[in-house]
């Protein structure tokens, strides 16, 4: 109905707004308001302690599943360096076998444990570069400017 006056209304036709409230009668008792503000408070401290439960329960659930797995990667790990261990040792025998007929027994021992050993030492050297790089990185500020 309002849509068909649209056209048709003059100046003198607008409705009156509403007056403002006087400030003077306005109820002074403002109880109601706090009981509510009250009830509202209430209900967020009640609504965070159930998202705090409900994260715990979350993060607990969360990390015997990664305990697990984590369980499972490590026998994983074990049982690969097991059997590299394993071939390691096959193929320093067969290198050995391989290397006899060119030089003495003793000869071709020295020669595979001579490589096995500059192996490790060029590991072990490599390993410490990172140890000591770790190192700085966890060292106070100052230290660090002062060793480079």
């Amino acid at each position: 109905m309002l849509d068909d006056d649209i056209g048709t209304r003059s100046k003198g036709d607008e409705p009156a707004e509403s007056p403002a409230p006087d400030p003077s009668t306005e109820p002074e008792d403002t109880s109601a308001y706090e009981e509510t503000i009250v009830e509202e408070v209430s209900a967020l401290i009640g609504d965070a302690g159930l998202y705090v439960t409900a994260e715990i329960a979350f993060q607990k659930t969360r990390a015997k599943l990664a305990g697990r797995n984590i369980g499972a990667a490590l026998a994983f790990v074990v049982l690969a360096i097991i059997l590299l261990h394993i071939a390691l040792i096959a193929m320093a025998v067969g290198l050995v076998i391989a290397l006899e007929p060119l030089v003495t027994i003793w000869g071709a021992i020295a020669i595979v444990v001579g490589v096995m050993l500059l192996t490790v030492a060029l590991l072990a050297r490599a390993a410490a570069k990172r140890g000591k790089l770790v190192e700085q990185l966890f060292s106070a500020p100052h230290e660090v400017g002062e060793e480079a």
